[in-house]
């Protein structure tokens, strides 16, 4: 019977020594997400993260190893509004996970959570990367993250109801600090107000509308589109009466558009990071916003 017992005891204590395991696995489509996912799931949630930030978001191969893990997902957590179109829906669908198809309980778009910007006034696809529900690129302005993330810490909470409080404790703890970097980051970004940029690819009309930038040019003739040197002749003869302080370009694009204008034109090139990885300084969510202020700051001078 001591025998028995001591065995009972060893086992007990084998067993409380071993790591516990996640209660939720999550697919994140992009690393802004993933990131948030994290925050608000801490050790309750076991997240991979599909994309890297030096990948284009649109265009992504479905790989096996994607449909594996989307396979073994327990939530979904996209973009949303087409950003991941050409993608996702043949993972979603190779998977053959049914938790995590569109309008089941284990699929989550942020974009729902979000009024959106930039919604075309006419739908052709000759107009290049038209997204006819509006700009998917939601995270560029950090309020945004501030709305997608209730609606995800109540989803993590439906679907693992033991860790509910949990979810909503880490909800408010993040608010806390966001909404004060926000301000922090408003207050840093002052100066910005007005600044009249060029983007390489239309892909921050939250960050225009956040800060006050005014966009004067765009290098793509349309979105997704490569610029030939008729268009880019075109902007410079354009900013001639329109001058504008800096290009923006997201860092998981190609330098040689900008790189063009910057050898023609008095303007400085700004690579932002466009989410969580995309330069050495944004290697969390708060560092995202905080290395984007900068290099906006720099930019403008």
């Amino acid at each position: 019977m001591k025998t028995i017992a001591l065995r009972i005891s060893f086992l007990a204590l084998l067993l409380a020594a071993l790591p516990a395991s996640a209660a939720l696995n999550v697919f994140a489509t992009v690393p802004e997400w993933g990131a948030l996912a994290e925050i608000l799931g801490g050790e309750d949630v076991k997240v991979y993260v599909a994309t890297n930030a030096l990948q284009d978001p649109h265009r992504v191969e479905a790989r096996p190893s994607l449909i594996a893990k989307a396979r073994a997902a327990d939530l979904v957590v996209a973009t949303g509004a087409e950003l991941e179109v050409g993608w996702l829906p043949l993972v979603l669908q190779q998977s053959a996970n049914p938790k995590i198809r569109p309008g089941a309980p284990g699929y989550f778009e942020a974009t729902s959570q979000v009024p959106m910007l930039g919604k075309p006034t006419r739908l052709d696809r000759a107009e290049g990367d038209v997204h006819p529900l509006g700009d998917p690129h939601i995270q560029t302005d950090p309020r945004n993250i501030g709305r997608v993330a209730p609606g995800l810490a109540a989803k993590l909470g439906q679907l693992d109801t033991a860790h509910a409080a949990q979810y909503q404790a880490r909800l408010k703890a993040f608010l806390e600090k966001w909404n004060a970097a926000i301000a922090r980051w408003e207050q840093q970004a002052a100066p910005l107000k007005g600044v009249a940029i060029v983007v390489q690819h239309k892909g921050f009309t939250y960050l225009e509308a956040w800060l006050g930038l005014r966009e004067v040019a765009a290098l793509e003739p349309q979105p997704g589109m490569e610029p030939t040197t008729a268009h880019l002749s075109a902007v410079l003869q354009a900013l001639q009466a329109q001058p504008a302080k800096m290009v923006l370009r997201a860092a998981y694009l190609s330098d040689r558009p900008s790189q063009w204008l910057v050898e023609h034109a008095p303007v400085k090139a700004v690579t932002l990071p466009f989410t969580v990885g995309g330069t050495d300084g944004a290697k969390d969510l708060f560092g995202l916003y905080d290395d984007t202020i900068q290099r906006l700051l720099a930019g403008a001078k």
